[in-house]
Formats: C-alpha cells, structure tokens, sequence
C-alpha cells in the first residue's frame, strides 16, 4: 500500500531535539534537501505499490538512504545514519532519532521494486545540477560517450576454483533439501583445490584439477540417482546441476559461452587491452557525460549496463536516444573513441571518432581533444562509488548499481557546487561589512 504522507508538525517537544535547532541550516546537505522534488519522486513511483496491505515506508525516507549511500560509498550496514543528523534532516526526519526506524534488508527490497525507475534518480539529480546553476542547457547538447567494464564481486575465476566451488555448492544444496550423499568429499576438495596450484606451478597441467573433475563428476551422478523420480528435488538441484555440469566440461579455450562463477552465472570475461587488467569479470556499462565542461564539472547524463558484452558501435544509437530521452536536449555531437568504429548512430555525421581528420576543424577538434576527459570521471565512479565492484545480485542488481553510482557520482557534484556557492556568497558578505583597518602614518 502506498505510504501516508509524511506531515511535520513545526512545533517543538519537551523530549526531543529539533533538528532545525540543532545543525547549521546553510549546510550542503540541507540546501540539497530543499532542492529535491520529493513529492515529484513520490508520484512516479506510486504505481508501484498495490492497493491493498499496510502503508509502505516513506518515499523520502528510502530515497534518501539510497542517495546517502551512493554520495558517501556507504555500506546498507552502515550506522552514520544515527549519528548524524544531517542524514537525518535529509531523509526527512524532523526530530533527532536515536535508533534506525526500518530494517537493512528494506533497501534491498526497494531496489528490487524501482528497478527501471532508478533512472528517475539521475534525471532528478540533473535537474537540480540544472536548477543549481552547475549545469546549463547548451551543456547537454554535446557528449562523449565511452563503455567501461563493471567488475562483479566474485574471486578470479581459475578451473580449480569453479570445480571447488561447485563441489562446495551442491553440498550445501543437498544438506538443505536432506540428500545423504554417499560421500562429500570436502576435505579432499581442499587439499586438492590447494595442489592445483602447485602443479600448474611445476608444468603439470593434465593433473592440477584432475581430482577435483572426478569428484565433482561422483557428487553431480550421486545426486541425480538419489533425487530420480522426485519431481520438487528434481526442480530445486535442476539449475546448481547444470551450472555444475557446464563447469566440469568447459575447457580452457573453448569456443562460446563460458561459466565464470557458480553463483553469479551473469557474468562475462571482457578484455578492454589493459595492461595491467587484460582481462576483467563482470558486465560492460555505457557512460555519457556532458563535452564541454560544465560550471559545476562534469555530470553524467546517461548511465546503463550491456550485458552479453555487445559491441560498442552497435549500442551508439539506442545510447543518445535514450540520453535524449532522459535529458529532454537533442544531441548535436558526440564525441567516441575508436571501439565505436562502424556504429549504429541515426545521423553519422554528428559522431566524430578518436583519431579522424576529416571534418574536424575549429570548435570540432577542440571539443574532440577534449574526449579524453571522461575517463577520470569512469575513475571517480569505480573509486569513489560502487562502479569498481558491484555487490548487488543478478543482472537487474548489475543494472541497479551503475545507475545509482551514476546518480551518487552526480550529488557529489551538486555538494561540491553548494559549498563552493557558500564559500563565495560568504566571501563577499566579509568583504562587504568588514571594516577597513587604518595604519598609523609613518613617523
């Protein structure tokens, strides 16, 4: 059921702290709550609830704490919000709180229920960049679009590993659902998991991951005999024996699709040339960003995952559609590197390549040059939001984290527009009101 509205009272409470009394109203924080169309938000996602159960958590509460994490790179377990009040005031909370009023898991919940709607975040956050003043119209009218790989939380993926794990997984499945397996072969999986290395060390490749291949190929046939015939545990081992399966056949070269991980089947091997990464594990991500640099930086316009590692060229059309879409600005240029030789783009002219001569001259080659600049903002969002690692379940959890590091790399620009606003406005205050001191005349 959609949430009541959230309703503030405006006068004080002999037991609690107000917490406009009590933090500094010219914070960044507050002045960013204020310029974020809560009640705007609340609406378009109003479809989402049913009409029937117990009101649902306040808007402004959820989207708060999930702006909250992707500004700071905070974790969902994370306590700073009973701590500091200005998370508080920002989430809508008018008294101080002493105690957090929902559970962890709900901001799981809500991820899962926004899911497309995530993208309502990052055209709020430019809107308010726009209303701010850190971002005008004629900076959206000219892009640089780049991809980059985003890395999924899961070890390097070698043979013994995956064996390992599988083995470890199907145990765990069968202690579950109650199947006595003849034996586990855990212990020897560990031991035999640790030599692996030792003799792909001494050139022994036919042996380093020959005990793990047999045991796994005992537990997966043990299984499907003790389970024939049983159509709810034939349908709850149906997918861990079929990933198990897939990694004890798979070899090292082989042609097509490659598991890379037992319990994160979405992700894929991407090789981007890099020296010091040839080869990274996860999904490719599309980020557009504004060309020429805005007053308060450089914004991410557009964000989204491409997951079964598509060509670059063959996404450069459907990208600046949807990032007109999301901005409400046609695109007159945008600026790629060679990866988006051969693109896709509805009028070619206005896509101009790393590197090509023809038809660049002026304003066009400056803006070219100028290509190179999106990728420390990649940087910032690997580092300082969660684009470097996602942590977050499955394909829809793969799409929900680069929007919100997008969404959160933007707020951050916003906060740094804010205070760099105060500082002057502060700036000139002093230097308007302070009195001049007179120096004593030379004897």
């Amino acid at each position: 059921m959609r949430p009541k509205k959230h309703k503030t009272t405006g006068s004080g409470d002999l037991f609690r702290a107000r917490l406009d009394q009590i933090i500094n109203m010219k914070h960044e924080l507050v002045q960013l709550a204020g310029k974020v169309d809560w009640d705007w938000i609340d609406g378009e996602i109003a479809p989402l609830y049913s009409e029937n159960g117990r009101p649902g958590i306040a808007t402004r509460f959820m989207i708060g704490l999930l702006l909250l994490k992707h500004i700071y790179g905070l974790s969902d377990e994370g306590e700073r919000w009973v701590h500091d009040p200005y998370f508080q005031y920002f989430t809508g909370e008018e008294f101080f709180q002493h105690a957090f009023p929902h559970e962890r898991s709900d901001l799981s919940h809500w991820r899962k229920r926004l899911g497309d709607k995530l993208e309502l975040l990052l055209a709020e956050s430019l809107r308010v960049a726009h209303e701010a003043g850190a971002l005008r119209s004629q900076d959206l009218k000219r892009v640089t679009v780049d991809t980059t790989v985003q890395p999924k939380a899961i070890t390097f993926p070698t043979d013994a590993k995956l064996l390992h794990a599988a083995i470890k997984g199907l145990n765990r499945l069968a202690r579950k659902h109650g199947v006595k397996l003849r034996q586990s072969y855990l212990r020897i999986a560990k031991t035999a998991a640790m030599m692996a290395g030792r003799y792909a060390h001494a050139k022994q490749f036919k042996r380093h991951h020959r005990q793990l291949r047999s045991r796994l190929g005992r537990i997966i046939r043990d299984i499907r005999c003790k389970i024939e015939g049983q159509a709810v545990l034939e349908n709850a081992f149906a997918l861990s024996l079929s990933r198990a399966t897939q990694i004890r056949a798979q070899q090292q070269r082989q042609r097509g699709w490659k598991l890379y991980s037992f319990h994160a089947p979405e992700v894929e091997c991407i090789g981007k040339g890099k020296a010091a990464a040839p080869y990274e594990f996860g999904v490719k991500a599309s980020i557009v960003t504004n060309n020429r640099r805005a007053p308060g930086g450089l914004f991410v316009l557009h964000a989204r995952a491409l997951p079964d590692n598509p060509y670059d060229g063959h996404t450069l059309r459907d990208v600046i559609d949807r990032t007109e879409t999301l901005t409400g600005c046609a695109i007159e240029r945008a600026y790629v590197d060679k990866g988006y030789r051969g693109h896709d783009a509805q009028n070619p002219r206005r896509v101009f390549i790393s590197g090509q001569k023809r038809g660049v001259f002026g304003v066009i080659k400056r803006e070219l040059r100028r290509r190179s600049a999106i990728e420390p903002i990649i940087g910032h969002l690997k580092v300082d939001g969660y684009l470097g690692r996602c942590y977050l379940k499955g394909r829809a959890g793969d799409a929900a984290n680069v929007i919100l590091s997008a969404v959160g790399y933007n707020f951050r620009r916003i906060l740094a527009w804010l205070r760099k606003l105060l500082r002057f406005i502060l700036t000139v205050l002093w230097r308007a009101f302070a009195t001049p001191v007179a120096l004593n005349p030379a004897c």
